[in-house]
Protein backbone atom coordinates (compact mmCIF):
# COMPACT_ATOMS: atom_id res chain seq x y z
CA UNK A 1 0.00 0.00 0.00
CA UNK A 2 1.35 3.29 -0.83
CA UNK A 3 1.07 6.61 1.39
CA UNK A 4 0.90 10.50 0.43
CA UNK A 5 2.20 12.48 3.43
CA UNK A 6 2.50 16.10 4.17
CA UNK A 7 4.40 17.22 7.25
CA UNK A 8 4.35 21.11 7.91
CA UNK A 9 7.81 22.70 8.90
CA UNK A 10 8.32 25.47 11.01
CA UNK A 11 10.82 27.57 8.94
CA UNK A 12 11.88 29.33 11.43
CA UNK A 13 14.16 26.63 13.52
CA UNK A 14 17.03 25.47 12.69
CA UNK A 15 16.97 22.14 11.47
CA UNK A 16 14.48 23.16 9.35
CA UNK A 17 16.57 25.70 7.49
CA UNK A 18 19.02 23.03 7.52
CA UNK A 19 16.23 20.85 5.46
CA UNK A 20 15.55 23.55 3.41
CA UNK A 21 19.27 24.26 2.44
CA UNK A 22 20.62 20.69 2.30
CA UNK A 23 18.33 17.78 0.10
CA UNK A 24 20.95 14.86 1.70
CA UNK A 25 20.48 15.76 4.60
CA UNK A 26 16.33 16.07 4.51
CA UNK A 27 16.67 12.70 2.03
CA UNK A 28 18.20 11.29 4.86
CA UNK A 29 15.37 12.61 7.27
CA UNK A 30 12.97 11.12 5.03
CA UNK A 31 14.14 7.16 5.04
CA UNK A 32 14.24 7.68 8.73
CA UNK A 33 10.31 7.60 8.74
CA UNK A 34 10.65 4.22 7.19
CA UNK A 35 11.38 1.55 10.09
CA UNK A 36 13.42 -0.64 7.00
CA UNK A 37 14.25 0.43 3.83
CA UNK A 38 12.22 0.25 0.81
CA UNK A 39 13.74 -3.13 -1.56
CA UNK A 40 12.23 -2.02 -4.70
CA UNK A 41 10.01 0.59 -4.24
CA UNK A 42 11.20 4.38 -4.80
CA UNK A 43 10.53 6.98 -1.97
CA UNK A 44 9.89 10.43 -3.13
CA UNK A 45 9.38 13.73 -1.87
CA UNK A 46 9.44 17.75 -2.47
CA UNK A 47 9.10 20.73 -0.11
CA UNK A 48 6.04 22.83 -1.03
CA UNK A 49 6.69 26.45 -0.32
CA UNK A 50 3.46 28.87 -0.60
CA UNK A 51 3.74 32.32 1.13
CA UNK A 52 5.00 31.48 5.18
CA UNK A 53 3.61 27.71 4.78
CA UNK A 54 6.19 25.23 3.85
CA UNK A 55 5.29 21.55 3.43
CA UNK A 56 7.33 18.01 3.11
CA UNK A 57 5.44 16.04 1.10
CA UNK A 58 6.42 12.18 0.71
CA UNK A 59 5.51 9.29 -1.20
CA UNK A 60 6.07 5.90 0.70
CA UNK A 61 5.33 2.22 -0.10
CA UNK A 62 4.47 1.37 3.60
CA UNK A 63 3.20 3.46 6.50
CA UNK A 64 6.09 6.01 8.20
CA UNK A 65 6.26 7.70 11.21
CA UNK A 66 7.33 10.85 10.92
CA UNK A 67 7.58 12.08 14.93
CA UNK A 68 11.51 12.97 14.50
CA UNK A 69 10.90 15.45 11.69
CA UNK A 70 7.93 17.16 13.80
CA UNK A 71 9.84 17.32 16.82
CA UNK A 72 13.19 18.77 15.02
CA UNK A 73 11.70 21.00 12.58
CA UNK A 74 7.81 21.11 13.27
CA UNK A 75 5.73 22.44 16.08
CA UNK A 76 5.73 19.36 18.60
CA UNK A 77 3.43 21.13 20.87
CA UNK A 78 1.12 23.43 19.12
CA UNK A 79 -2.34 22.87 18.03
CA UNK A 80 -3.43 21.55 14.82
CA UNK A 81 -2.83 18.62 12.78
CA UNK A 82 0.73 18.87 11.18
CA UNK A 83 1.01 15.71 9.84
CA UNK A 84 -1.56 14.27 7.55
CA UNK A 85 -0.78 10.64 6.21
CA UNK A 86 -3.63 9.37 3.39
CA UNK A 87 -3.47 6.00 1.81
CA UNK A 88 -2.71 6.55 -2.19
CA UNK A 89 -4.59 3.92 -3.39
CA UNK A 90 -7.81 5.47 -4.30
CA UNK A 91 -6.81 8.32 -6.65
CA UNK A 92 -4.09 6.10 -7.86
CA UNK A 93 -7.79 4.18 -8.74
CA UNK A 94 -9.76 7.06 -10.41
CA UNK A 95 -6.99 7.80 -13.22
CA UNK A 96 -8.60 7.34 -16.72
CA UNK A 97 -8.13 8.44 -20.14
CA UNK A 98 -9.28 11.99 -20.91
CA UNK A 99 -9.74 12.63 -16.73
CA UNK A 100 -8.69 15.99 -15.82
CA UNK A 101 -6.73 16.97 -13.02
CA UNK A 102 -4.31 20.07 -11.60
CA UNK A 103 -0.80 18.89 -10.94
CA UNK A 104 2.46 19.53 -9.58
CA UNK A 105 5.56 18.71 -9.90
CA UNK A 106 8.88 19.43 -8.66
CA UNK A 107 11.86 18.02 -11.27
CA UNK A 108 15.10 18.47 -12.07
CA UNK A 109 15.22 19.74 -16.27
CA UNK A 110 18.28 18.72 -17.88
CA UNK A 111 19.72 17.73 -21.18
CA UNK A 112 22.81 15.51 -21.78
CA UNK A 113 25.10 17.55 -24.27
CA UNK A 114 28.91 17.15 -25.64
CA UNK A 115 29.66 19.87 -25.89
CA UNK A 116 28.67 22.44 -22.91
CA UNK A 117 29.00 25.71 -23.05
CA UNK A 118 30.67 26.10 -19.66
CA UNK A 119 31.73 23.34 -17.38
CA UNK A 120 30.49 23.35 -13.46
CA UNK A 121 33.60 23.21 -10.61
CA UNK A 122 32.10 19.71 -10.21
CA UNK A 123 32.30 18.53 -13.76
CA UNK A 124 35.67 20.40 -14.44
CA UNK A 125 37.26 18.44 -11.52
CA UNK A 126 35.63 15.30 -12.91
CA UNK A 127 37.16 15.40 -16.07
CA UNK A 128 39.35 18.64 -16.21
CA UNK A 129 39.34 20.55 -19.61
CA UNK A 130 39.30 17.44 -21.73
CA UNK A 131 36.54 16.51 -23.44
CA UNK A 132 33.68 13.88 -22.25
CA UNK A 133 33.42 10.46 -22.79
CA UNK A 134 29.91 10.52 -22.78
CA UNK A 135 27.11 13.24 -22.12
CA UNK A 136 26.80 15.71 -19.23
CA UNK A 137 24.13 17.11 -17.79
CA UNK A 138 23.18 20.27 -18.17
CA UNK A 139 20.31 22.06 -16.25
CA UNK A 140 17.72 24.00 -18.59
CA UNK A 141 17.90 27.84 -16.95
CA UNK A 142 14.95 29.38 -19.00
CA UNK A 143 10.98 28.86 -18.28
CA UNK A 144 10.53 28.32 -22.16
CA UNK A 145 13.40 25.40 -22.14
CA UNK A 146 12.24 24.34 -18.94
CA UNK A 147 8.19 24.21 -19.54
CA UNK A 148 9.47 22.67 -23.01
CA UNK A 149 11.16 20.14 -21.62
CA UNK A 150 8.28 18.69 -19.72
CA UNK A 151 5.71 19.39 -22.79
CA UNK A 152 8.19 16.94 -24.62
CA UNK A 153 7.88 14.09 -22.40
CA UNK A 154 4.26 14.20 -21.58
CA UNK A 155 3.20 11.24 -23.56
CA UNK A 156 5.68 8.51 -22.42
CA UNK A 157 4.16 9.86 -18.83
CA UNK A 158 0.75 8.72 -19.74
CA UNK A 159 -0.72 13.12 -19.59
CA UNK A 160 -0.79 15.50 -22.30
CA UNK A 161 -0.87 19.52 -20.79
CA UNK A 162 -3.93 21.24 -22.64
CA UNK A 163 -3.39 23.88 -25.24
CA UNK A 164 -4.34 26.69 -22.73
CA UNK A 165 -7.99 27.88 -22.56
CA UNK A 166 -8.02 31.53 -21.76
CA UNK A 167 -7.43 34.12 -24.56
CA UNK A 168 -4.47 35.13 -23.76
CA UNK A 169 -1.67 33.88 -21.94
CA UNK A 170 -1.32 34.21 -18.02
CA UNK A 171 1.55 35.24 -16.29
CA UNK A 172 4.10 32.13 -16.43
CA UNK A 173 1.99 30.05 -19.48
CA UNK A 174 4.41 30.80 -22.65
CA UNK A 175 4.88 29.13 -25.78
CA UNK A 176 7.86 27.34 -27.20
CA UNK A 177 9.70 27.35 -30.66
CA UNK A 178 8.02 23.87 -30.92
CA UNK A 179 4.68 24.36 -29.69
CA UNK A 180 3.51 27.74 -30.04
CA UNK A 181 0.46 27.60 -28.68
CA UNK A 182 0.62 28.46 -24.71
CA UNK A 183 -0.52 25.27 -22.74
CA UNK A 184 -2.11 25.19 -19.09
CA UNK A 185 1.21 24.56 -17.08
CA UNK A 186 3.40 27.22 -15.51
CA UNK A 187 6.88 27.56 -13.46
CA UNK A 188 5.89 28.52 -10.02
CA UNK A 189 9.10 28.14 -7.77
CA UNK A 190 12.91 27.80 -9.10
CA UNK A 191 15.82 26.54 -6.14
CA UNK A 192 19.08 25.69 -7.63
CA UNK A 193 21.52 23.64 -4.68
CA UNK A 194 24.97 23.12 -4.28
CA UNK A 195 25.65 19.71 -2.83
CA UNK A 196 28.60 17.90 -1.75
CA UNK A 197 29.34 14.55 -2.88
CA UNK A 198 32.09 12.43 -1.06
CA UNK A 199 35.64 12.22 -3.38
CA UNK A 200 34.78 15.96 -5.23
CA UNK A 201 36.19 19.08 -3.85
CA UNK A 202 33.45 21.26 -5.34
CA UNK A 203 29.83 20.50 -4.79
CA UNK A 204 27.53 19.26 -7.63
CA UNK A 205 24.39 21.87 -8.30
CA UNK A 206 21.48 21.20 -9.27
CA UNK A 207 18.42 23.17 -10.36
CA UNK A 208 14.82 22.04 -9.03
CA UNK A 209 12.09 23.52 -10.93
CA UNK A 210 8.03 23.22 -9.73
CA UNK A 211 5.67 23.27 -12.49
CA UNK A 212 1.92 23.93 -12.32
CA UNK A 213 -0.92 23.14 -14.19
CA UNK A 214 -3.85 21.04 -15.85
CA UNK A 215 -3.18 17.57 -17.26
CA UNK A 216 -5.27 15.21 -19.08
CA UNK A 217 -4.77 11.55 -18.80
CA UNK A 218 -3.74 9.75 -21.92
CA UNK A 219 -2.33 6.11 -20.65
CA UNK A 220 -3.52 5.40 -16.67
CA UNK A 221 -0.43 2.74 -16.37
CA UNK A 222 1.58 4.67 -17.64
CA UNK A 223 0.90 7.72 -15.58
CA UNK A 224 0.58 5.71 -12.53
CA UNK A 225 4.02 4.26 -12.84
CA UNK A 226 5.02 8.13 -13.40
CA UNK A 227 3.69 9.13 -10.21
CA UNK A 228 4.86 5.95 -8.39
CA UNK A 229 8.65 5.85 -9.40
CA UNK A 230 9.12 9.42 -10.23
CA UNK A 231 9.82 11.93 -12.96
CA UNK A 232 13.34 13.44 -14.23
CA UNK A 233 16.29 12.60 -12.04
CA UNK A 234 17.75 13.40 -8.72
CA UNK A 235 14.50 11.77 -7.21
CA UNK A 236 16.85 11.46 -4.08
CA UNK A 237 16.81 15.40 -3.70
CA UNK A 238 13.52 15.83 -3.93
CA UNK A 239 12.92 15.88 -7.53
CA UNK A 240 10.36 13.82 -9.46
CA UNK A 241 6.94 13.64 -7.08
CA UNK A 242 3.94 14.25 -9.32
CA UNK A 243 0.79 15.10 -7.80
CA UNK A 244 -2.66 15.38 -8.63
CA UNK A 245 -5.92 17.33 -7.22
CA UNK A 246 -9.47 17.99 -8.18
CA UNK A 247 -9.83 21.00 -10.52
CA UNK A 248 -11.43 23.79 -8.91
CA UNK A 249 -14.41 24.78 -10.63
CA UNK A 250 -14.09 27.53 -12.94
CA UNK A 251 -10.47 27.53 -13.10
CA UNK A 252 -8.36 25.64 -15.40
CA UNK A 253 -6.11 24.01 -13.03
Amino acid sequence: MTYLSRIRLNPVRSQSREFLRNPRTLHAAVMQGLPEPPATDRVLWRVDSRGHRVDLLVLTPTRPDWSHVVEQAGWPDAEGEHVLVRDYTPLLGHLAVGREFAFRLTANPVQSTMTPDKLTDSQRERHGEDRPSRGLRVAHRTVAHQIDWLLRRTTKWGFTVPVSRTAAAAPGITSTADNPDPHEVRVVNTIGYRIAKKGLRHPVTMRAVSFEGRLAVTDPNLLRTAMLTGIGPNKAYGCGLLTLAPLRSGSGA
